[in-house]
């Protein structure tokens, strides 16, 4: 979900303490990316090897672009592991991107001891297969933007759900789970999902 970068500041912040009470460990290959650049600023970066390209930081609007670019220089990318992604500052982009995942039959899969927060999710669910490294985190909250709408508050017919509702279904992902979502946690708040609950809402494949 999209949020301000005020919101990114704070989350960051509390990210440790949330981490505590509510990592969570899910199946499949655990990925240890030890050789993966340390992104201190948490701009955006996307570093390759092999046939992984290995993302982190907040997604901006030039995520498509940046996807594009890496396929065309490195057409033998199978997988884009999710490192550290807090969420992201354009929220039209960051649907664009997990779109393109889909379309070059790209794998998503969030690092062992990683984390996607917020817009992270949305980009996450754009891998053909989704996998999770042990101790990786998944976290959802309501989304909120710069004039201060939050999701939770607007009434469900309101048009602006369609938009995350039908994203949701293109990438096979039930509707429930954006109502779950935005009344999972406030928009200042992060709740991380239990395996359970990453199964049961199809946000993985294996």
């Amino acid at each position: 979900m999209n949020h301000n970068k005020d919101s990114v500041v704070w989350l960051l912040k509390v990210l440790s303490i949330l981490f505590s009470f509510s990592l969570v460990a899910c199946s499949g290959q655990a990925i240890k990316p030890t050789t993966v650049p340390v992104n201190s600023d948490h701009r955006l970066s996307i570093y390759v090897e092999n046939n992984k390209a290995y993302l982190s930081g907040v997604l901006e609007p030039d995520l498509p672009d940046k996807l594009k670019d890496m396929i065309r220089q490195h057409p033998n990318v199978t997988d884009i592991i999710l490192v550290d992604v807090p969420g992201t500052d354009d929220q039209q982009a960051t649907m664009e991107g997990a779109r393109l995942i889909r379309r070059f039959g790209l794998n998503t899969h969030i690092a062992a001891t990683g984390y996607v927060l917020s817009g992270g999710v949305d980009l996450f669910l754009g891998g053909v297969k989704r996998t999770i490294g042990a101790g990786a985190g998944v976290g959802v909250h309501a989304w909120s933007n710069a004039i201060g709408t939050v999701a939770s508050k607007l009434n469900r017919s309101n048009p602006i759900h369609a938009a995350y509702v039908n994203f949701y279904l293109e990438m096979g992902i039930p509707e429930r789970f954006y109502w779950f979502s935005i009344q999972a946690a406030p928009a200042n708040r992060v709740y991380f999902l239990s395996p359970e609950e990453m199964y049961d809402y199809r946000l993985v494949t294996e």
